[in-house]
């Protein structure tokens, strides 16, 4: 594995990523591009923008791990498409983040720098316009792990705190003691403003001039979030007219701010992007992203995730070893269908049905994609690959009420009315190891490894034997074989998938093919289990 850090993180950080005996390479931007040829994962901070035209260079690049919470360095939409993964590390700053948004709250309203700057220059100016923060209403615009320590924060203050925030509950933000409101509640209501949201679409400029004049005159606001959230020449006119009272920033839409109307009014605050730059900050999120991304190289666990939608670790845990069985049950079905499906259908029994049936389609699709496809298809990027070619997939839920619990059943629907489909499901046994338990309504059970010869024939005496022995006079070993029979009766249909030893020729089919009783005689090829 070669692992490629290209902005500063701690050195434990790195020390973690040695210890794996990878090839661990610290880049500077001249020599980031000539590494990325070859590498399986980048690891950035803000700095380092990833372009389209970067992750081109490192097409074997399966995670970026930023080291912070933002993304907006990365092309996630081209990420996506390549098949890699992005990761954020949202909790190693959080608290820092919150201290310094505190921290320019209290010298915001207390006035701090105008005094500091005045006993510098000889003045003694005990006058004060200031104000205590205790009874006053603070709005917060997103409650999530930033926003929840200033709240936090906010109490032992004594404050009333209020938040804006659609993906939060009632009762976590009650667990809190805040108020959950409209986002014009909030700034009719508020005395503070902190922002604590992610740059959007619908956030771009949401402080904008006439989200101001929904405020209180004489509010007060602050944004150690993103710069883009604020119109600043909105905000600039507000400021100087007196509606709002006055601003403490960390971000600029800009950086560093060359052209902000914000620089230099008398009643700002402003800090170079430094709230998460604590020296505790900084060690957690060098530690967090190299423990995520060696985590996803070496055993695949996803943590994190901004381009793929998040399990906790328990719930990866219980469904990881159905990602190899739904990657083989695609690959099964793409490669025994009999003509190109116009659906896929899906089937989750079990505890299957109740986590990560995201992951399972995702894996699904890929191991179909990737049998047919010269192409880089993985969880990450298969559904976007599916709908560009036009596959349906639907999904369903369904009770066994016998045999294995938890089955996951992958089935391919023709696009002609009246042709054949052909499905397959499978189980993980108790060692974690993927099967097939049935095909087409047949049951047998197999791994799915390595080459294997898929058979269809009429059950009749001999075709056992006939096939053993023509592929031992064609100097083919045979691993395994599993045969399973639609009904006990001379006649009936029968499956058979033989795993077969070592590279084998497709040239075996033909003489396999020669015996009436075989209706179907392909190979099919899997990755190890």
């Amino acid at each position: 594995m070669k692992v490629i850090v290209a902005d500063k993180i701690s050195e434990r950080g790195v020390e973690l990523l040695k210890q794996t005996g990878w090839n661990i390479v610290l880049t500077t931007k001249d020599t980031l591009l000539g590494e990325l040829g070859d590498a399986d994962a980048l690891i950035v901070r803000s700095a380092t923008r990833v372009t389209p035209e970067l992750l081109q260079k490192a097409p074997q690049l399966r995670v970026v791990g930023r080291a912070g919470v933002g993304v907006d360095n990365i092309d996630l939409d081209e990420a996506t498409k390549r098949g890699v993964l992005v990761m954020s590390t949202p909790g190693g700053s959080s608290v820092s983040v919150a201290e310094h948004t505190f921290a320019l709250l209290l010298a915001l309203v207390r006035q701090v720098p105008k005094f500091d700057a005045a006993l510098r220059e000889g003045r003694w100016e005990k006058s004060s316009s200031g104000a205590e923060v205790r009874g006053k209403t603070l709005g917060l615009i997103g409650l999530g792990r930033i926003g929840s320590e200033v709240a936090r924060r906010a109490a032992a203050f004594d404050m009333r705190t209020v938040a804006c925030d659609p993906y939060i509950s009632e009762a976590a933000a009650r667990e809190l003691s805040v108020a959950l409101m409209p986002l014009e509640k909030l700034l009719a209501e508020s005395d503070f403003i902190s922002l604590h949201t992610a740059v959007s679409p619908q956030t771009q400029n949401m402080i904008n001039a006439a989200t101001i004049a929904q405020m209180k005159k004489g509010v007060r606001i602050v944004n150690a979030a993103r710069g883009e959230l604020i119109n600043e020449a909105d905000l600039a006119a507000a400021l100087k007219s007196g509606h709002v009272a006055g601003a403490a920033l960390d971000v600029f839409a800009e950086e560093p701010p060359k052209n902000s109307p914000l620089i230099g009014l008398p009643n700002v605050i402003c800090t170079p992007h430094v709230a998460g730059s604590t020296a505790e900050a900084q060690e957690e999120l060098g530690i967090q992203v190299a423990v995520q991304v060696r985590d996803y190289l070496a055993e695949g666990v996803i943590r994190n995730a901004v381009n793929l939608p998040a399990l906790s670790p328990e719930q990866y845990r219980r469904i990881r070893p159905y990602l190899a069985l739904a990657e083989r049950l695609g690959s099964l079905v793409s490669q025994a269908a009999a003509t190109r499906p116009a659906r896929i259908r899906i089937r989750y029994a079990g505890e299957l049905s109740e986590i990560g049936t995201h992951l399972l389609r995702s894996a699904v699709l890929a191991g179909l994609l990737n049998a047919v496809l010269d192409e880089k298809v993985n969880v990450v990027n298969a559904g976007r690959v599916a709908a560009a070619r036009g596959l349906i997939v639907e999904e369903e839920t369904r009770r066994r009420e016998h045999g294995f619990p938890h089955t996951l059943e992958v089935a391919a629907m023709p696009e002609k009315e009246g042709a054949a489909g052909f499905s397959a499901e499978g189980t993980v046994l108790h060692d974690g190891s993927p099967r097939v338990i049935n095909i087409d309504g047949i049951a047998l059970e197999a791994q799915l490894e390595g080459t294997v010869l898929y058979l269809r024939n009429h059950d009749e005496p001999g075709v056992i034997g006939y096939i053993g022995t023509t592929l031992g006079k064609l100097g083919v070993n045979i691993a395994t074989f599993a045969l399973g029979r639609r009904e006990a009766a001379r006649g009936a249909e029968a499956v058979s998938l033989v795993r077969l030893d070592g590279e084998v020729s497709a040239s075996i089919l033909e003489p396999i093919r020669a015996n009436s009783a075989i209706t179907q005689a392909r190979l099919l090829h899997f990755g190890k289990a």
